[in-house]
């Protein structure tokens, strides 16, 4: 098997760096774009093996170092008693937002593997379908990030529903953050015992956090979910944007792994992560640039990673629409050359 992520998940020496990218299956690429006009994305993520075929997509065209599911960070919210849906050009949308006590204490603790079995089955479809040939990473939302969504009812700029809420009433806050925690453990401990290989944490919006605020309503609870991974022997990797002065505190709370966004320069951001490995850190809107200027970009990062055990090449977030499939192949095909031993 290619195990080139994995070794260098865990800081061991590799034939070269790895390469996975966030979002690397999605609507960038035509064969996604084919699928969607047919399909909802809820039903690509609930269907086993539709999830299936979108997560290979990239792993035949753009020969990348691991395979990370096709599903959604917010698939958990529905049986919590949070139903959404996706709208075009909206993104999610929560039909039943949390707003007080009252909210958190109707919200249902569930059996992830109970819950969430289509997204477990689609995990040992994936093993069988990809045969060795690269890893599989599960992946599942960070408290705050998935009570963000929750809360805010979307997507949000400036999060002030979910502040407001931490500040006004710190208990419900905790409560409702302490309850993820609890759940997104045990749902990324059924996703290794189906046969995900790595695991990632995505706290996509914690940057919007001050550190006194990270330390007070979020460490304690993403500390929590990464001790309930104990024991397990896959990686984990931490993942957070806007995060260059939370980097110590998310080390704090867990992950072999730590991602790096590109606002941080990758040398000066694993210097401040003691013992772990480092993840990213290409800025994703160079994939729109001309082809010279992207790879200079990705030297500048493979620079600063300076060849040292313990880094996995991605962006810095994930793929974003509309970017040319060639310029993201010829990334993982520039890092491979430039870091073949």
């Amino acid at each position: 098997m290619n195990d080139t992520f994995l070794r260098a998940c865990r800081r061991e020496p590799v034939d070269r760096t790895p390469v996975w990218f966030m979002r690397q299956a999605g609507r960038y690429m035509p064969e996604y774009r084919a699928l969607r006009e047919k399909h909802t994305l809820l039903t690509l993520c609930r269907t086993p093996e539709l999830a299936v075929e979108v997560t290979l997509q990239p792993i035949d065209a753009l020969g990348v170092d691991a395979a990370i599911l096709f599903s959604d960070l917010l698939l958990p919210l529905e049986p919590l008693g949070i139903p959404f849906d996706f709208k075009a050009g909206e993104g999610p949308v929560i039909e039943r937002v949390v707003r007080s006590a009252d909210d958190v204490s109707r919200l249902r603790r569930f059996e992830p593997r109970e819950a969430l079995r289509v997204v477990l089955e689609a995990i040992r479809l994936l093993r069988r379908a990809l045969d060795g040939r690269v890893p599989l990473i599960g992946f599942a939302g960070a408290p705050f990030t998935l009570a963000s969504y929750a809360i805010e009812g979307g997507h949000s700029n400036n999060f002030a529903a979910t502040k407001s809420l931490m500040y006004q009433d710190a208990p419900a806050w905790h409560r409702f953050a302490s309850l993820l925690a609890e759940l997104m453990g045990d749902y990324l401990r059924a996703q290794v015992e189906a046969g995900a290989q790595a695991v990632q944490v995505f706290d996509s919006w914690v940057g919007a956090l001050s550190l006194a605020d990270y330390r007070e309503f979020v460490l304690p609870h993403v500390r929590t979910l990464f001790e309930r991974l104990k024991g397990l022997d896959v990686p984990t990797i931490h993942f957070g944007t806007g995060t260059g002065h939370l980097l110590e505190a998310q080390r704090e709370g867990g992950g072999d792994v730590i991602g790096l966004d590109w606002r941080t320069p990758l040398d000066t951001g694993w210097k401040r992560l003691e013992g772990a490995a480092v993840q990213g850190n290409l800025d994703p809107t160079l994939l729109f640039a001309p082809r010279e200027r992207l790879l200079a970009g990705v030297d500048d990062v493979l620079a600063q990673a300076g060849g040292r055990p313990g880094h996995v090449f991605n962006l810095g977030h994930g793929i974003l629409p509309g970017t040319p499939v060639e310029n993201v192949k010829a990334v993982v095909e520039h890092v491979h050359a430039r870091t073949g031993r």
